[in-house]
This record gives C-alpha cells, sequence and structure tokens, in this order.
C-alpha cells in the first residue's frame, strides 16, 4: 500500500520526531534516585527502623534499597565503596573514616565524650562543623548527622572480677579490624583480637575470644549475652556512626532534594538516639535478671588509663590542636 502523505502529516511527524528525544529525556529524569544503603547491623537494629524512617520522609523520588547484616559490603569496606561509585549511603564509622584522615583518630579515642548529648552538642559546634568539612573535603563524601548506638561495655565469658585495667590484662577482647580499634582494646588494658561482627556469638561461646565490647543494645539484638557471664560497665566509649551519602549523588541532587534528605537524617537520627538512651538505661537490669553479673568497676581508673594511653600515642600528633579542649568545654 503506498504512504499518502500530507504537509500537516509530515510537519506532525516532524514534531513528533523531535520531541521523542525530550520526552524521553524527561521520563529518564523522572526515574526515583537509586538509594543503597550498607550496614553491618542486623535488620533488627534500632538503626534499621532509623533507616525505615528515613526512607519513608524523603518520598517518592528516591528509590531506598536496604541492605543489614554485612551482606553487600563488610564491616569496614562501606567508606571505599562509596568513594568508588558502587555505593550510594552507608553508616560509617569514625574509625574508617580515621584510616584515611589520621586527624580524627581523635574522634575514636576513650573516655572522650560524656555521653549522647556531649557528642550531639560536639556536632553541631564550630569544632565538629571543621571535623567534618575535614572528612568531606579529603574523602568526597557528605556527611549527614552522627548517629549514637549506646555506650560501649566489655563483656566477658570469665567470671574473674574486673575493678582496673590490670584485671583485663591477656583477656582476648575482640575489637574490629583496623588500628583505631585496636589501640582501644590495648588501652583498656586487654589483648584485642580482630574478628568479624557475624563471628563474635560463636566466638564467645567456642571460647575463641573471651569477651567483646558493644552497648547494652548490640549485646541484645546479637543475643551475645546467651554466651555471656558478665558485663563490666567501663563505658569507654560513646560509640556513633556517621550517615553518610556518597558525595557525588549529594551534589546531584537539586536543593530542594538535599533539604529533603538531611530533614529526613536529622528527624531519624534523633528518634533513634533517644530510643537508644531509653533501651540503655533498662537492658542493664534485665540482664541482671538473665543471670549475668553486671556492675560497674573504678571507672576513674579506666579513663586515666585510657586518656594517658591516647595521649603518649602517635596518634595524638595528628590531632587538631587546641581540639581535645574544645570538646571538653562544651
Amino acid at each position: 500500500m503506498a504512504a499518502n502523505f500530507t504537509r500537516r502529516g509530515v510537519v506532525a511527524f516532524g514534531s513528533a520526531a523531535l520531541a521523542a528525544p525530550f520526552l524521553a529525556r524527561m521520563s529518564y529524569a523522572q526515574e526515583p534516585i537509586q538509594i543503597r544503603f550498607s550496614a553491618v547491623f542486623s535488620d533488627q537494629d534500632i538503626r534499621a527502623e532509623m533507616m525505615k524512617k528515613f526512607a519513608e520522609a524523603i518520598g517518592a523520588g528516591f528509590k531506598y534499597e536496604g541492605f543489614y547484616g554485612g551482606v553487600l559490603f563488610k564491616q569496614g569496606t562501606e567508606l571505599v565503596a562509596l568513594q568508588r561509585g558502587n555505593l550510594e549511603m552507608s553508616n560509617i564509622a569514625p574509625q574508617d573514616v580515621s584510616k584515611q584522615v589520621p586527624a580524627w583518630s581523635i574522634l575514636t579515642s576513650g573516655y572522650l565524650f560524656r555521653d549522647a548529648a556531649h557528642m550531639t552538642a560536639f556536632f553541631a559546634s564550630d569544632a565538629g562543623a571543621e571535623m567534618k568539612t575535614m572528612a568531606e573535603d579529603q574523602l568526597g563524601i557528605k556527611i549527614l548527622g552522627p548517629t549514637f548506638y549506646g555506650t560501649r561495655q566489655v563483656g566477658l565469658n570469665t567470671t574473674n572480677k574486673v575493678n582496673v585495667p590490670a584485671d583485663l590484662a591477656g583477656v582476648k577482647l575482640r575489637m574490629p579490624g583496623g588500628e583505631a580499634w585496636q589501640f582501644l582494646g590495648t588501652a583498656l588494658g586487654a589483648n584485642p583480637t580482630p574478628m568479624a561482627y557475624a563471628e563474635v556469638y560463636t566466638g564467645l561461646q567456642t571460647g575463641a575470644i573471651d569477651g567483646q565490647d558493644n552497648p547494652l543494645p548490640n549485646v541484645q539484638n546479637m543475643k551475645f549475652f546467651e554466651v555471656m557471664k558478665q558485663i563490666v560497665l567501663t563505658s569507654h566509649l560513646v560509640a556513633f556512626d556517621l550517615l553518610t551519602m556518597s558525595k557525588k549523588v549529594w551534589d546531584g541532587l537539586s536543593p530542594e532534594q538535599q533539604a529533603s534528605v538531611q530533614a529526613a537524617a536529622t528527624a531519624a537520627i534523633e528518634w533513634s538516639t533517644a530510643e537508644h538512651v531509653k533501651q540503655e538505661a533498662a537492658l542493664a537490669a534485665s540482664f541482671k535478671e538473665k543471670g549475668l553479673d553486671v556492675y560497674a568497676p573504678d571507672v576513674e581508673a579506666f579513663r586515666a588509663h585510657v586518656q594517658k594511653a591516647y595521649l603518649e600515642s602517635d596518634l595524638a600528633k595528628d590531632w587538631p590542636s587546641g581540639m581535645v579542649e574544645r570538646i571538653a568545654a562544651l
């Protein structure tokens, strides 16, 4: 059959042909922005609920996928994944930041922050802004805020009482891998042993390690209490991670989208912090009821020992001048 083109038909066809790439670009632009989030904590963790609240708050313009329990990236590899463009978002340990930005080791030191409120106040201060900018500029990331997940305590599968750092001599204390974590274990007086988070339960059960250090909510979530005999309330580290986005992804967002993401992150973090504080107060009593010996050692002896170890270490040589005093004064 012969085609019968009229002038009007040709014009209409040409207009449609010109419009097609434009419409395709519009369709592409309207595709939801992919955000894959990776973390080592389990999907039962308070922070997993925090991320659910975040995902709900950022709206339909984003496609959020959460991967928990280290199934997508192993503990300590998330930062490099963000930098290489293999991941959009994660909860990054400050210890991992300090591997690339040595000055950040100050924020991994024991007994630096008094409690969650002190840590939160630091990140809202000028001093906190300076440290955030330092990390963002050097690493190519966007820090949305600090995610408090409890105060780290020592949990042991042994029965020997611990009152001062010397009582931890020879104790195989599981710590995450990396210089900053291992130094903290040594500063506490223990023999730090690197082990993946997912292997800690079995390690305690078999005696491959004598203990671990984690906040009480983590002990509950991972059921470490089932294979421990005591919890020593050393309160040696106000634990936090950094809710972090790839700088490339962040820079690709419109100002309105950036404001939405930041607001959602701030609200979710505030909720999570409050939940962790509330849980910590109840869990110590709960673990006692389960038969564990839960007690406080000589915390001042631990504080003095740990702070002295840090200040005399090579790590402290990289700390910004006067930052310890600025943090203490908050």
